[in-house]
């Protein structure tokens, strides 16, 4: 089949980050089966060397420059959101769409050039036209619900901007419900996902396909290094992370200290904020920026801990850390998606959600070197028998094959 994806963000190095990661992978393992036209965004990070990478892994690659940052000012957000109330579509989605992208599908679809379409990311799912359904089979790999993001951070107290939100909530409930009755196929990661999904299109074609690991970029640790050092992995620009290295920083990690005094903590991921940045300034802490090897760093550490209060969908950092043989303590929001415990199941991870339950986790690890092999060896069986891309990407394709328009 001749496949059309799109992704607004450059899908390479799969290092970036989730939307990439994911991206990348399935569109590997398609193109091995496939003609795949991969239709992106380029930015300014994006190097020459990786454009040339990515672009052997396609049959076309079409790049078109990303637009310009939105406007600032009270003025133009008050426009954005009465074209948001009157058209639907969110500004964040709005402002990524590109006329020329859609000239260039228009005139592809028109010509019946491809089979299947699929939208990596809700975010793209702009480019679809309704009455496409008939005529081309169209897929929305969503990644993660809006509207359900947009309601646990009011919940949690960790809106960014809690009054905007609040005026974005039954708007982003209409517009994701609008969305999925324009797809033939809608894909989601994680089991809430799936239920919320189906909550608005019960009749709708909805899979479960989860995220998963290159296990090449994370084999397993040699060996439990011991210690007390503790390691959070995410792109630190992502208002997700910075909440979470900010609250385990300031409100958990000086009562580690108190036990374990040596404690530390290493914050890898690029671009850091500056109220991540600051946090170096903090006793035992450790912001090192974008770096070479993510793996090396677990390898590394005593625990993995992954404190999101926010920010739905499987994430990267936790099917990572355990491919890697590193003991995770994780939030509900860092687990989502995954059986960590429970009957029948075994240990794979500890759960945390608050400052407490967060020590007691912590200490159990930092005490215990049996429960942190039990940890190591289960959480690295959980990612080879249900998360490697290659079983993934199966997956992916079949579905693709066998749906219909």
């Amino acid at each position: 089949m001749k496949i059309l994806m799109i992704c607004a963000t450059f899908p390479y190095p799969p290092s970036r980050g989730g939307t990439q990661g994911r991206t990348f992978n399935l569109l590997k393992f398609i193109a091995k089966v496939h003609e795949v036209t991969l239709i992106t965004h380029l930015t300014e990070d994006v190097t020459p060397e990786e454009v040339e990478q990515l672009r052997g892994y396609v049959s076309d690659l079409q790049l078109f420059s990303r637009p310009d940052q939105q406007e600032g000012g009270l003025w133009n957000k008050l426009k954005r959101f009465t074209q948001f109330l009157l058209e639907g579509t969110p500004p964040n989605v709005r402002y990524l769409y590109l006329a020329d992208i859609q000239a260039w599908i228009d005139e592809a679809v028109a010509k019946e050039r491809f089979d299947v379409i699929t939208c990596e990311h809700s975010v793209n799912e702009i480019y679809i036209r309704p009455q496409w359904q008939q005529k081309i089979k169209t897929v929305l790999d969503i990644h993660s619900s809006v509207y359900k993001t947009c309601l646990n951070q009011l919940a949690t107290q960790t809106s960014e901007n809690p009054l905007r939100d609040r005026l974005y909530l039954p708007l982003l409930r209409r517009y994701e419900q609008t969305t999925l009755f324009k797809f033939s196929q809608v894909v989601v990661t994680t089991d809430e996902d799936e239920q919320q999904m189906r909550t608005f299109a019960p009749q709708g074609n909805i899979a479960l396909i989860p995220n998963g690991v290159d296990l090449e970029l994370f084999p397993y640790r040699s060996g439990d290094p011991g210690g007390h050092n503790l390691v959070f992995v995410g792109g630190l620009d992502y208002f997700v992370n910075i909440d979470g290295a900010v609250f385990f920083s300031q409100q958990v990690l000086p009562l580690l200290q108190a036990k374990y005094p040596d404690t530390c903590l290493t914050l890898v991921g690029s671009k850091p904020s500056p109220e991540v940045q600051a946090l170096a300034q903090l006793k035992g802490i450790t912001v090192t920026g974008r770096v070479p090897s993510v793996v090396d760093y677990l390898h590394q550490a005593t625990v993995a801990i992954i404190p999101l209060r926010t920010g739905f969908g499987m994430k990267f950092k936790t099917l990572e850390a355990m491919a890697s043989g590193v003991p995770v303590v994780a939030s509900d929001r860092g687990l989502e998606g995954m059986e960590v415990a429970g009957d029948n199941v075994p240990l794979r991870a500890l759960r945390a959600n608050t400052i407490d339950e967060y020590i007691e986790a912590i200490s159990r690890l930092f005490e215990d070197e049996t429960l942190r092999h039990q940890l190591s060896k289960n959480g690295r069986q959980y990612i080879e028998d249900y998360y490697t891309w290659e079983s993934l990407g199966r997956d992916y394709e079949k579905m693709i094959s066998n749906i219909s328009p």
